[in-house]
Formats: C-alpha cells, structure tokens, sequence
C-alpha cells in the first residue's frame, strides 16, 4: 500500500460522527452545538497539561472540519458509503492485469462522474496537501523551517570577561504573523493548493542541459497553500516582529570581539521546525589596571630606581584575588617582564593563563632637599663611567 493509499484508507476508516457523539443525520445545528461543546471541555487553554484532552480537541476540530462543512460533508458520506461497501476491502492495488486489487482513483473518477480521480474529488475535503511528483500524488506536508538566526552585541566589564556572566538581552527578530500565525491568509479564510507547484512547495527549473534544481515555490514561497485573501496585518508574508528579553550566559575567559553562538535562541522555527540561534559578539570595557594578550593578563608596575639596583620585593594586585610578592632582583633593568603562574585568564582546557608584570622606573617630578643631595652624590660618585660612551662611536 503506498504512502497515498494508506492515507485515503485512514480517513475511510475515521468515523467524524461519533467523534462529535452525534448521529449521521444529524443536522447543521446539532453538528455544530456538539462540536461548540466538545472545544470548550477540552480546549488547551483551559486544560495546561492534560495531553488526552488536548488529543480530544484535536480530534474534534479534525471531525467539525469536515462534518461541519456541507459540501466536504457530502464527499466524505459517499467515501464511507464505499468504504462500507467493501469497495476497499480488495486491496489498493495499481489495477494492473492479474493484479490482487484494483486502482481506487479510477474507481472514484467513475463514482464522481469522470472527474480528476480521488486527488481532485478529495482534494479539498483532505485540506488540499497534494502534490505531484513523479506522476503520482503523494501527500504534502508544510516543511518544518528553521527560525531566523539573530545577530546582537554586548559590552561586559573587564572582570565579567574573565570570570563568566550571565546577561539580560533585549531582542527583536523576525517571527510568524500573529494574527495568522505564519500563513499569510486573512484570519477565518480556508487555504487551497498551490496551482503553481501543486502543493510541492518548490518548483523544478532548468539549471542548463540535462541538470534540474528545485526551487522555492514563488507564487506560496514553499508553503504548499495559498489564500485567495491576504492576511491584513502582514500582507500576505507571513511574517512579523517579536519584541523578547531572554537570559544568556557569557562564559568565563571570553575575548573582546569574540562571536559567541547560544543555540536556540535566535527567532521561532515554522511549521514544528528548530528555532534559529543566536549570535552575540562581546565587546568587553577595558580596565584601569590590567590588561590582556591571549590567555594572559599584564601589568605595569610602577618601581624605583632604587629598587631595581638593590633589589626589592614588591607585592603586586591580582585580578579578584589576593596580592603576591614579586621578587626583583638587584640590576634588575626598567622594563623587565616577570611571569605569575596561573594568575592569568581562564583557558578552554580549565586551566589559567599566566599574569605578565613589567616593571617600569618612574622618574618623580620633584625632589626635596634630601633627595636632591642623595642623587647628586650618586652622580659625582658615578663621574667617569658615561652611559652613552660607545653610542657615538657606533654612530
């Protein structure tokens, strides 16, 4: 049995009376009492949770669609008669000589008086999904689309960038209409197939000689529907704006200019499809002390001439963690660079980089009287071994 047939033997089998809990001669008005009835019990809304009842909705609303609907009614009460019959009983076979079964389309082209066959006679009490390819009809189901992928930026501080935060983002992304819901109909109009892929949702063009690509459908844009009347709201698109704020967490150690992709979190899918993700490229503040290359932090660290010729140790700041006591050894040049391990930022791996501390010798503005005095001694104690002897002689 192909996909088709067992969809047609489906709603054969489906009794859409009993489903409403009223009788096959049942009026227009009992009809639609039953079913005004039956929605209330079980709407979703008023049930958060009960997954029988939302079943039961379904269900109902399946059954009012076709029952509730004159013409479909009618359709459907001469498939059941044939299906009482026996009519199916012999299989769904492709009517070929010697064949167990017959070819139930030709059988429904006859009943319906030479018409198109089953996918013409049916078409619309089955709300129009089919498409032909290959020569066949095969049902048709909207493809599930993935979301839009969102794009935004986010300045965090210096600290937060090393550590990890957690942000509030006010986004705006493209979603479905809605007043309807991603269809692109007027609300309370009924779909039909597309005339130009016949419910395919794409359309095959020539890609030059013997090569065929498929392509969106342009006149449903791969809906598989149309509606005779727009949607007023989006005119016809399908597509809206959603204004929404969600929580996304920055993780530990993250780079300025860094584009950190949050799966899921990008705009709504369609049709049942994967919402899109979201893209946030950081810009992180620079800090008054630290700075950073790569996974390592750096320093500058103010020291005196003093310091470097005698030596010293000197306590330096860590990033959100305690002072550690740096050891400078006597001759020890301005601009030196010492490394603390594991002082650093965090890596990929767990582990941390390294705090890079330069010391650099500053030079005071102003000397009192007892400083000028000691530095002068310096000086005269110093005559005779210029710096700059073998600069000019190298020039």
């Amino acid at each position: 049995m192909s996909t088709t047939d067992g969809f047609r033997a489906d709603w054969a089998q489906k009794d859409f009376y009993a489903e409403l809990g009223v009788k096959k001669d049942a009026s227009n008005d009992e009809i639609k009492k039953a079913y005004r009835k039956l929605a209330r019990a079980n709407h979703p809304d008023s049930n958060p949770g009960d997954t029988a009842k939302h079943d039961k909705f379904k269900a109902v609303a399946e059954a009012y669609d076709v029952v509730g609907d004159p013409e479909k009614r009618k359709k459907y009460d001469e498939m059941r008669e044939l299906y009482g019959s026996g009519g199916f009983r012999g299989g769904f076979g492709g009517g070929q000589p010697g064949g167990g079964g017959f070819n139930l389309d030709d059988l429904l082209r006859d009943r319906a008086g030479g018409g198109g066959g089953f996918g013409d006679m049916f078409g619309d009490l089955f709300g129009g999904g089919f498409g032909r390819q290959g020569g066949r009809r095969q049902q048709q189901r909207p493809r599930a689309q993935k979301g839009q992928d969102v794009e935004t930026t986010a300045t965090i501080s210096f600290t937060d960038a090393i550590d990890g935060v957690t942000i509030s983002l006010r986004l705006t992304s493209d979603a479905p209409c809605p007043d309807c819901h991603g269809t692109g109909g007027k609300p309370g109009t009924k779909p039909h197939v597309c005339p130009e892929c016949e419910g395919a949702g794409f359309v095959v063009a020539s890609a030059g000689g013997a090569f065929s690509i498929n392509e969106t459908c342009p006149r449903c844009g791969g809906r598989q529907l149309i509606y005779d009347e727009a949607c007023p709201t989006c005119h016809g698109s399908g597509r809206g704006t959603s204004a929404r704020s969600i929580q996304a967490r920055i993780p530990a150690g993250v780079r300025d200019g860094q584009r950190i992709r949050l799966r899921g979190k990008g705009g709504a899918g369609e049709n049942g499809g994967p919402a899109g993700d979201l893209y946030v490229t950081v810009k992180v503040a620079p800090h008054r002390l630290f700075g950073r290359k790569a996974d390592n932090l750096t320093l500058d660290v103010p020291v005196s001439f003093d310091e470097l010729a005698l030596g010293a140790d000197i306590k330096i700041p860590t990033l959100g963690g305690a002072p550690v006591t740096l050891k400078v050894p006597a001759g020890t040049p301005s601009g030196r660079t010492f490394r603390v391990r594991g002082k650093g930022a965090p890596k990929a791996d767990g582990s941390k980089g390294d705090l890079l501390a330069t010391v650099e010798v500053q030079v005071p503005a102003v000397l009192d009287a007892k400083a000028r005095e000691a530095v002068q001694a310096y000086r005269e104690a110093t005559t005779g071994k210029p710096l700059r002897s073998g600069l000019f002689e190298e020039a």
